[in-house]
């Protein structure tokens, strides 16, 4: 095993024998690896602190390519600090670590790994952390395979009078393909294409009504139960906070 520096986040941490953990991360250089931490859970340890979920930083590491490297030490770039202290942030940041480590482990493209960057460095600035998971969900769909249809009609692939956003359908529906799909606010349409094609990391205002927020937020829930297959529970655990807050 030779010494690499690698660019990081840690999206999973596992306890290991009686003092250690595996971690998964998520590297800038070599896609997702794995990592053991050795003792890190010795009071003492100089990796106690650091080897956690939501760790971004720069990873000292003996790196083995086709197995676990080992842990030397992490200079931390951010630890999400804010995020930390919030009981909704840190909810939402934990599904889109969960998210992530799902999506990566089918499609290994190296976006994957500034999208998961660019976005937890959004809700730790402040930016609502609904509207950013959503984007999110939204551009991971690509990498899933299943991207909804979001600049035509699902149907008869026309431009023109979209007046539907369903899951079931696949995406858009316009007037002359409509048939039992709930009718969608013209806002809603137009907001959920931005959603798509903005720039995570070049944001500075996020100006979403929250009756928009929730379509969106509806829709994709629905995408995801009937197109990925994916079911995690740091979700279900937001949906409980959305109803104790609605």
């Amino acid at each position: 095993m030779k010494i690499e520096s690698l660019e990081g986040i840690i999206l999973t941490e596992t306890n290991y024998s009686e003092s250690s953990k595996i971690l998964n991360v998520l590297t800038k250089e070599h896609g997702l690896i794995g990592v053991i931490s050795k003792g890190c859970r010795n009071m003492k340890s100089k990796l106690r602190g650091v080897s956690r979920k939501l760790i971004y930083g720069k990873i000292h590491l003996y790196y083995k390519e086709n197995g676990l490297s080992t842990l030397i030490s992490i200079d931390v770039i951010d630890s999400f600090n804010k995020i930390a202290m919030d009981l909704e942030k840190i909810s939402y940041a934990s599904y889109i670590l969960d998210l992530t480590h799902q999506v990566v482990k089918q499609n290994d493209a190296e976006e994957i790994y500034f999208l998961l960057k660019d976005t937890l460095l959004k809700i730790e600035e402040g930016f609502n952390p609904l509207v950013l998971t959503n984007i999110l969900e939204l551009k991971f769909l690509d990498y899933l395979g299943v991207k909804p249809n979001i600049d035509s009609c699902s149907f008869c692939g026309s431009t023109k009078n979209i007046v539907s956003l369903s899951a079931d359908s696949g995406g858009y529906v316009c007037i002359n393909c409509q048939t039992g799909e709930m009718p969608t606010s013209e806002k809603t349409i137009k907001m959920i294409r931005m959603y798509y094609y903005v720039e995570i990391k070049n944001i500075t205002k996020l100006d979403v009504s929250d009756e928009v927020s929730k379509d969106i937020n509806k829709f994709l829930d629905e995408y995801y139960d009937r197109y990925t297959g994916l079911y995690l529970k740091s979700k279900s655990f937001i949906k409980q906070i959305q109803k104790i807050s609605s």
